[in-house]
């Protein structure tokens, strides 16, 4: 009889980050599962057909809620039983409710990609906060293990949770699929894009640091470079440019676009001389990766995150002296770190991270 482990994927169609992940670790997991082992679904009602989305699937376990209820339920602990046996989520969407992990075998292990809910709650709705809250609380009495995508994190969280040795560090990676487009210069088109920018992803929140990247953009708009602010909610635009005045941007030079889908994000990035983040929250950073696929000088800040998933793939300095790192960025290494860079994304692959979920359960 074959071992099967069960994946939790609660949405396929929002296109957010860890929709992504979930989908593309569960591709990963079939592909790489051992000999004797398979992989099959639990999801909500009303859940997109996985047939095409995740091939390979043995089977699917259909919850009798929809996502929100079914969500609801789990942070309670009062959903409705999808069964036992080795169950594991790319995100912190899971039954954590008493199993038997020694005479049963079952075993339920999630993972968090960021700390958000407890470092800068304020800047998240109220609602998402509560709900992470509510379910790490679940974690920490139910959970066989936590992944996380950085020791840094993996430290963080050992700090604010009683978790003991359950952390287990397994980093995140791009789609498989994620390049630059090829209508790419349409896109930009349409996006209205200038000439020649620098690319900052964020939104208004302290933790984003805009107002750290602004300056350092500041300091290096020569000619006719400008910045182009991706991820920008929507009613935001007119703070964003705010915080671009403060620190010495004109607003004629900023460009701030919203949220952007993959194909569209691609595009910005590739058509961008550097990528500069200065978030502070200890969050996997999706855009770092993506820059450096697509061979964009990566500049930031120096904070236990981003240096550690950074690494020789770009340049990192504190951030009161990033405008002198993406100066170097922009001129002198800029063709280095574009090597540098691609090299270094090369590492974080979904595949292997994979084997390590499926190491993880052997090893429980």
């Amino acid at each position: 009889m074959p071992t099967t482990l069960r994946v939790v994927i609660d949405q396929t169609s929002s296109g957010s980050d860890l929709a992504v992940a979930s989908v593309e670790l569960a591709r990963a997991l079939i592909r790489t599962a051992p000999g004797g082992c398979e992989v099959d679904a639990i999801v909500p009602a009303g859940q997109d057909d996985l047939t095409h989305v995740v091939p390979g699937l043995s089977s699917v376990r259909t919850a009798p809620l929809q996502r929100r209820e079914l969500l609801a339920g789990w942070q309670l602990g009062v959903a409705p039983p999808v069964g036992g046996g080795l169950i594991h989520s790319a995100s912190l969407a899971a039954p954590l409710v008493r199993h038997d992990r020694i005479n049963a075998g079952d075993q339920t292990t999630v993972t968090v990609w960021d700390l958000q809910a407890w470092e800068t709650s304020g800047e998240l709705h109220r609602s998402a906060s509560a709900w992470q809250k509510g379910m790490m609380r679940r974690v920490v009495r139910h959970a066989d293990a936590v992944v996380v995508p950085t020791y840094a994190i993996a430290e963080r969280l050992a700090e604010e949770f009683a978790l003991g040795d359950r952390i287990r560090v397994i980093p995140g990676a791009l789609p498989h699929g994620f390049r630059l487009p090829p209508d790419a210069d349409a896109r930009r088109r349409d996006l209205i894009l200038p000439a020649r920018y620098i690319a900052v992803e964020g939104t208004p929140a302290p933790s984003d640091g805009l107002a750290a990247a602004f300056r350092a953009v500041a300091a290096n708009l020569v000619g006719d470079r400008q910045v182009v602010v991706f991820g920008v909610p929507v009613g935001d635009e007119a703070r964003v440019t705010e915080l671009a005045a403060a620190a010495g941007v004109p607003e004629a030079r900023v460009h701030a676009r919203p949220v952007l889908d993959v194909a569209d994000r691609a595009a910005v990035l590739a058509g961008s001389e550097a990528f500069v983040t200065a978030v502070s929250r200890s969050a996997w950073p999706w855009r770092v990766l993506e820059a450096q696929r697509l061979g964009v000088p990566v500049v930031a800040a120096d904070t236990p995150v981003l240096t550690e998933v950074v690494g020789d793939g770009g340049i990192v300095a504190p951030a009161a002296a990033l405008g002198p790192a993406l100066e170097e960025a922009l001129g002198e290494r800029a063709a280095a770190l574009r090597v540098l860079g691609q090299d270094h994304e090369r590492a974080f692959t979904w595949d292997g991270a994979a084997e390590r979920v499926w190491q993880l359960h052997a090893e429980l």
